[in-house]
């Protein structure tokens, strides 16, 4: 949604890293971003212009007086850019833009944007080291652009240490952070997402069916929109958002323990987990082997801790808190009585079964309901775009 519609310029400059310019352009159209790209003499060496070309469905720039019809092209590209990437930046080009050289089509163009810009440091370890060279990303930084972080590892030239281009998804996430609204900055946001297990023995365990991409959403676009964000989170297959704080757990009990530890501290808590309403009482030691002609076994079962009740037990009146139903019938009437019974200020409800909504699905459809009887209907898209629903939804009732 960040990007939907937007005008970015990408920039490439001449290192090894070039070819992973490739494929961030191509997450940025598919993210609906109308994308220029503008390319120096070395980073052609590496990379076709035509490469740039096909996949952005406009012709690159890279010379100011031959390429195009029009000698002001770069500045036309400025002042309609919404963001400015440069991906990779090689020591050159940042020396050149913190020093506000325009020698070529690229730094001609950056010194005329007057958008965001996020230069992405892509060199040999020593050289990223440089103290010239840090002094003149350190330039741009307090000129108000981004600057990203490079990876550590083993680099083109066999040189292990920080200087490699972070993957095109991490830079793209930032992008996204970059042009996001920052409309929770201040604000602490507990986020719980996942399942919980309860173990039977050291093989089996009680568990159901959440993927945790919900609750992984939610806190991912807090982020985004300047939150502070905690994510307690039960076992999945999924990276942790950036710059979100993650505490894994795998019981109910070790999810409780970390929630209520962190609430007083929250000012908006989203409790986006599914938790095992139950729990084996006496798990074994030792794995449960089948005993001759015995086909049935029965395992005793107690309650755990019903952490959304505990929680809605202790928050404040200056604390929101939006507690998950998902239900197979039912839906309003069993999600008013929850957010009652929990003392909830919102709740989002989903029916579950179908193969496009709710577990595992990588889309939802959601009905918010809210204490003042009020209530929102998200259709189906996908669970990153309704988790940004969900945040206006919230942030628009707790603000008041």
């Amino acid at each position: 949604m960040a990007l939907q519609n937007k005008n970015i310029l990408l920039g490439v400059t001449g290192g090894i890293a070039a070819y992973k310019s490739v494929e961030l352009l191509r997450l940025l159209k598919k993210a609906g971003a109308n994308v220029n790209v503008i390319m120096t003499d070395s980073a052609q060496k590496f990379v076709g212009k035509t490469t740039f070309e096909v996949l952005s469905e406009n012709p690159v720039l890279s010379d100011l007086f031959f390429d195009t019809e029009s000698s002001v092209k770069h500045i036309d590209l400025a002042t309609s850019a919404d963001a400015a990437i440069i991906a990779p930046a090689t020591a050159n080009s940042a020396a050149k833009l913190a020093r506000g050289i325009a020698d070529d089509a690229l730094s001609t163009t950056l010194l005329a944007v007057t958008c965001p810009v996020m230069i992405c440091p892509s060199m040999n370890t020593d050289m990223y080291q440089n103290i010239r060279v840090q002094r003149n990303l350190d330039i741009l930084e307090r000129d108000g652009w981004h600057i990203l972080d490079p990876d550590s590892g083993v680099l083109a030239c066999k040189t292990v240490g920080a200087g490699r281009l972070p993957d095109p998804d991490f830079i793209f996430d930032r992008v996204k952070a970059m042009l996001t609204k920052k409309d929770l900055k201040g604000k602490k946001i507990l986020v719980s997402a996942g399942p919980t297990v309860e173990a039977i023995d050291p093989v089996r365990f009680v568990s159901n069916h959440s993927s945790g991409k919900m609750g992984y959403a939610v806190a991912g676009a807090a982020e985004k929109r300047g939150g502070q964000v905690t994510l307690v989170s039960g076992p999945v297959n999924l990276e942790p958002p950036v710059g979100v704080t993650c505490i894994d757990v795998e019981t109910c009990e070790e999810m409780a323990v970390q929630m209520t530890a962190n609430l007083d501290q929250a000012d908006i808590i989203v409790k986006v987990a599914a938790v095992a309403d139950y729990k084996p009482i006496n798990p074994k030691t030792h794995k449960i082997k089948k005993k001759g002609d015995k086909k049935d076994i029965a395992i005793s079962m107690g309650e755990n801790p019903d952490i959304l009740r505990l929680i809605g037990e202790k928050k404040t009146k200056n604390q929101f808190l939006v507690g998950f139903a998902a239900e197979t019938d039912d839906l309003e009437k069993n999600a008013l009585l929850k957010m009652k019974k929990k003392n909830l200020d919102m709740i989002a409800a989903n029916l579950v079964g179908s193969p496009d909504s709710g577990f595992k699905a990588d889309t939802n459809k959601v009905k918010l309901f809210f204490r003042d009887g009020s209530s929102f209907d998200i259709p189906l898209m996908g669970k990153d775009k309704v988790a940004d629903i969900l945040l206006d939804q919230i942030i628009a009732r707790f603000n008041t």
